[in-house]
């Protein structure tokens, strides 16, 4: 195997020691005895949930040390109370933990199984998914810079069972498997074992289920492709008139959405983006808020733009000469001395400040007659609403002298100084 850039790609094993990831391990050591040019590297996550956690570490490093086989411990903290489920977290704490380890090319092996399959399947419809939840687990996939593969999806977890006992295997038993307040342990311990008795073939039907609907569920995006390119703008944004009919034009923010690598949102969601967002009246300012990210419309154009906290009250020193770092991935400000700038210096009773609060402020940009509120300078210079508050307002002692990347005010232009916004 060989990476895009030319250096040897491995394999990353994502290791629990779990009866399905120790059978995994136990296959890769033997496949790494037989190929030991392949690098092979177990990486184990540490939750910090269990009061066994440390041990179940402690033994992962053993058993990965008897396969010949690398092994890293990956700890993660989890927000306890989040409005995110526990397993939720857990999952998605994992995966940005393994994609640590990802180098272009890698191969990401998890132990995924056919049992497992079939509990996701009944998750998505519990939850009332469609064809793309429906679809489950894929064997392959792109992972952040590798491949993500399952390679015992075909296998029930009997097999692995009697896998791991005839070659002596040992495994950690992670007591919250029992617990039964988690959904997919109540399908586990209670459902799936009935589904099976009276149909033995429900596995694998259920795979092919799932294949199905992951075949449909490509052949949409396929079809819909060369519309949702159309529809694309330069920024990232999706124009609405290129949005169609109702079902159609949802189907092309699912797209547009997932092409971003956001959280999808539900059917009842995705029936508001389209009822209150796309179809609201043109002079609106219409936001569907939902987990992480907001939709926003602005000017005939859908945006998914990040859910910050208001930044009222923030009042941040900035220094002639130093870089002012601004919060919430606003990047970074200067005011600096310059031959040839568009301000004027800042006298010693007017301290700079960076503020972002344009509520009540009536100002006069230069070159233009008159003063006038902020928001409506903001509509005027195409600001989009979300963004009205995030724009950085450079204040000299009380009065507002700049605001960054649009204008200078007057009375406060000269050329002893610059501003730069770097976002």
């Amino acid at each position: 195997m060989q990476a895009n850039d030319g250096a040897a790609s491995r394999i990353v094993l994502a290791f629990s020691g779990g009866l399905d990831s120790r059978v995994l391990l136990h296959l890769l050591g033997r496949f790494q005895t037989e190929h030991p040019d392949v690098v092979c590297l177990a990486v184990h996550v540490h939750h910090g949930l269990s009061r066994h956690a440390d041990d179940w570490a402690q033994q992962c490093l053993n058993w990965a040390d008897d396969a010949g086989i690398a092994c890293r411990i990956e700890r993660v903290t989890l927000q306890l109370g989040n409005r995110l489920s526990l397993e939720q977290q857990a999952r998605e704490a994992r995966y940005q933990a393994l994609a640590h380890h990802l180098r272009p090319g890698d191969l990401l092996l998890t132990a995924q199984h056919a049992d497992d399959q079939l509990e996701t399947v009944l998750l998505a419809l519990k939850r009332g998914s469609g064809p793309a939840g429906l679809a489950a687990m894929p064997e392959a996939m792109a992972f952040a810079d590798g491949i993500h593969l399952r390679p015992l999806l075909d296998c029930p977890r009997d097999e692995l069972a009697a896998y791991a006992y005839r070659h002596g295997l040992e495994w950690v038993e992670d007591e919250s498997n029992q617990d039964e307040r988690f959904d997919r342990n109540f399908l586990r311990h209670q459902i799936a074992p009935k589904l099976a008795e009276r149909w033995p073939g429900i596995r694998k039907a259920v795979a092919r289920s799932a294949a199905l609907c992951g075949e449909q569920e490509a052949l949409l995006q396929e079809l819909l492709a060369d519309k949702l390119n159309a529809a694309l703008a330069p920024d990232h944004s999706l124009c609405v008139a290129g949005l169609g009919s109702a079902l159609q034009g949802k189907a092309l923010i699912r797209q547009w959405l997932a092409g971003q690598k956001v959280r999808m949102p539900s059917k009842a969601q995705l029936d508001q983006i389209w009822e209150s967002v796309v179809q609201a009246r043109e002079d609106a300012n219409p936001c569907l808020k939902t987990e992480g990210y907001e939709v926003r419309r602005f000017q005939q154009r859908l945006y998914r733009v990040a859910s910050w906290p208001e930044l009222t009250d923030s009042r941040i020193p900035c220094s002639l000469g130093t870089p002012c770092q601004l919060p919430q991935d606003l990047g970074s400000l200067t005011l600096s001395p310059a031959a040839n700038g568009c301000l004027r210096l800042p006298r010693a009773d007017e301290p700079v400040s960076i503020r972002f609060e344009p509520a009540g402020l009536h100002v006069q940009p230069l070159g233009r007659v008159g003063k006038r509120k902020l928001k409506k300078l903001f509509q005027e210079y195409g600001v989009p609403s979300w963004n009205r508050r995030r724009t950085p307002l450079v204040f000299y002692g009380e009065e507002l002298a700049a605001v960054a990347g649009l204008f200078v005010v007057s009375g406060f232009e000269g050329r002893e100084c610059d501003l730069k916004w770097h976002n």
